[in-house]
């Protein structure tokens, strides 16, 4: 069976006008959505100043195109949209700040290729198991980076001396340089996001707040003359004129070496996972809204083609955008013809108006990936903390303070860590190993021990639960407690349902010191994949044939044997 298909190759089966409209309509709205978020992406992932081929407001809006357009028609899902997303923005800023715009392209490709191999490996399920703790750790961590990176455009602080990246430095910066702010700058900051956050309460949601606050804070600062009088910063005056060029990137070949790859592959991972799960969490919730199931593998394949291309056009990392997928849906779109409806607007409007984009305001740019801060962070998590499993709560502050004092690169490889140990705790801990006696009820008929004859020199454990590496040592400190080793130690393992190396380890122990002591290591009711564990390692050959049995009357006919002989 194949793992990459498409869904747009089924699109034209049962399309109807009604669809078209829709589709037309909801790629529009979106594309309108897109226009700002990615101008202010780019610019906002981009520090000026940076050699590279093309402006860097510019490459917000490419990527928007670029990647909008691969993933809709090559995507696992119906109405996903993708582009830049502000979950990339201190990953790239970080990348850039390292390893300079030309690393950037070449983690970018890498993760895309990464990401394609995770899709025929078909690994899409599997990014779904990723703990929770530590997606809301980093996605809060990431929504503050965002919101105090943003803090000195927001509030128009023009400093000769440039802002600092790392949050422990910026934070006095910004206390430091408060008196330098601009008054008109702070207010255009304000009243953008007090109008986005407030517009979809007028009832026109056909026209979105993120392009209403756009378009008239730059025509505020244009007709006004804001930028002469007052100081205002906008794109213009921090990237020239043509900050946004009227014509298609120019073709962008990475430096390649050994050297940058392994310096780069760390980043890399990090672009890869960012992307899988927010591409991957975007088509769950657009599932819910239009009733479908969209394919994860082909949709990580997808998304590694466009992380793939991109960087060869001057493109940042992209993914499925969550707040533009569902926006695609609530306008009508209904199949991925929105999505490159989508991507040919953004198109025309670039093309076409791109001159204009020189007017728009660094503080509106600033107040929009605010109100996209405040609207990804996981507040909800932080406020309920208390209910949370003390380890859960560990977890998710270490991820979240980590992602904003230092990195998101350290965040998630400890933040995966620290999830790991504490599984393997949980494990161990709802693993329960106990000694079993006549009066225990348990399970079937056979299986059941109340009531059963154990003869005198046979002693019988239960274990319930999964035996991994982080159980096994439960065993051995059973056996440990009973002091003087029986003539037969039956374990009962039909409610084991999986085994690990580790724990196969620890039984190959106990049942060398039972041999050693001349007794004999009775297994009751083992599952398939204990089995064959055991099988393929020759446990089974060890122990004898004999030794195995299918149920606990078995295993007992089989402990009266060993005493008898």
């Amino acid at each position: 069976m194949s793992v990459f298909k498409p869904r747009s190759l089924g699109v034209l089966r049962g399309y109807t006008r009604e669809r078209l409209v829709g589709d037309l309509m909801g790629g529009v709205t979106v594309g309108l959505i897109a226009l700002p978020l990615s101008l202010a992406l780019g610019v906002a992932s981009i520090p000026a100043g940076t050699p590279m081929p093309f402006p860097p407001p510019a490459v917000g809006l490419f990527t928007a195109i670029i990647a909008g357009f691969i993933v809709s028609a090559l995507g696992g899902s119906r109405v996903q949209i993708a582009g830049p997303t502000a979950a990339f923005m201190p990953i790239v800023l970080l990348i850039v700040e390292r390893y300079g715009y030309d690393g950037l392209l070449l983690a970018t490709i890498m993760a895309g290729g990464m990401l394609i191999a995770m899709g025929f490996a078909r690994m899409g399920t599997v990014i779904k198991f990723i703990p929770y703790p530590v997606t809301s750790g980093f996605t809060t961590g990431i929504a503050i980076s965002i919101m105090v990176s943003q803090a000195p455009d927001f509030l128009g602080i023009g400093a000769a001396e440039p802002a600092p990246r790392a949050f422990l430095e910026k934070i006095p910066w910004l206390l430091r340089h408060i008196p330098d702010m601009n008054p008109t700058a702070a207010a255009i900051a304000a009243a953008s996001a007090l109008l986005i956050y407030f517009w979809p309460r007028f009832g026109w949601k056909r026209l979105p707040g993120i392009v209403v606050a756009t378009v008239a804070a730059s025509a505020a600062v244009a007709l006004l003359g804001w930028t002469h009088s007052h100081g205002v910063a906008t794109v213009g005056t921090r990237f020239g004129p043509e900050a946004i060029p009227s014509r298609l990137p120019p073709f962008t070949m990475p430096l390649v070496s050994i050297e940058r790859i392994r310096g780069l592959l760390a980043p890399a991972v990090t672009i890869a996972l960012l992307g899988s799960i927010e591409s991957l969490l975007s088509a769950v919730v657009s599932d819910g809204l239009i009733n479908d199931r969209h394919d994860a593998n082909t949709e990580l394949i997808a998304q590694g083609i466009a992380n793939i291309v991109c960087p060869f056009f001057c493109g940042l990392p992209a993914t499925g955008a969550i707040a533009r997928t569902s926006a695609n849906v609530r306008s009508g779109g209904t199949t991925p013809v929105a999505g490159m409806v989508h991507a040919a607007t953004l198109l025309v409007i670039v093309l076409a108006f791109s001159r204009y984009g020189q007017f728009v305001p660094m503080a509106a740019i600033a107040a929009v990936l605010v109100m996209v801060a405040l609207r990804m962070g996981e507040w909800h998590e932080l406020a309920r903390m208390r209910q949370m499993p003390g380890s859960d709560a560990l977890v998710l502050v270490a991820t979240m303070t980590l992602t904003v004092v230092f990195d998101l690169v350290i965040a998630v490889e400890v933040g995966m860590v620290l999830a790991a140990i504490l599984f393997i705790r949980r494990i161990s801990e709802t693993t329960e190993v106990a000694r079993v006696t006549a009066s225990d009820e348990l399970e079937t008929q056979e299986q059941v021990a109340h009531g059963k004859d154990i003869p005198e020199g046979v002693v019988v454990y239960r274990i319930f639960g999964p035996l991994l590496f982080g159980a096994a040592e439960k065993m051995e400190d059973a056996l440990e407690r009973f002091g003087e080793l029986p003539r037969v130690l039956i374990l009962r393992m039909q409610l084991v349902p999986a085994m690990d190396l580790t724990a196969l380890n620890a039984l190959e122990s106990i049942c060398e010191r039972i041999q050693a002591a001349g007794g004999v290591l009775v297994l009751s009711g083992p599952h398939r994949q204990p089995l064959q564990m055991m099988a393929k390692a020759g446990f089974i050959d060890r122990i004898g044939r004999a030794n195995i049995r299918a149920h606990f009357d078995d295993a007992l006919a089989r402990a009266r044997e060993v005493l008898a002989g």
